[in-house]
């Protein structure tokens, strides 16, 4: 699936992809009702990735794995500056 972002067009495995449209602002993984963010925190408190996927059996680690290259994405975007 491919996700258009403000700095372009990301491709992920059809099984990890992320949509705004069930969460508005929140970005939901696989139209599940659990969101980017909420992994991201998980991983940044110091679970590890198989207590994730332990504690959610619906996700996959691609679904991780997308939540991590999102963020990434996201922390790495261009600063435009208006003279």
């Amino acid at each position: 699936m491919r996700l258009l972002t403000s700095t372009g067009l990301l491709t992920w495995p059809a099984s990890a992809w992320c949509t705004t449209a069930l969460a508005g602002v929140a970005i939901p993984i696989r139209g599940l009702r659990i969101r980017v963010k909420d992994i991201l925190d998980l991983l940044a408190a110091g679970t590890t990735q198989e207590e994730v996927l332990e504690d959610y059996p619906y996700l996959e680690p691609a679904d991780i794995v997308a939540a991590l290259e999102y963020a990434a994405r996201q922390s790495d975007h261009p600063v435009l500056s208006v003279a």
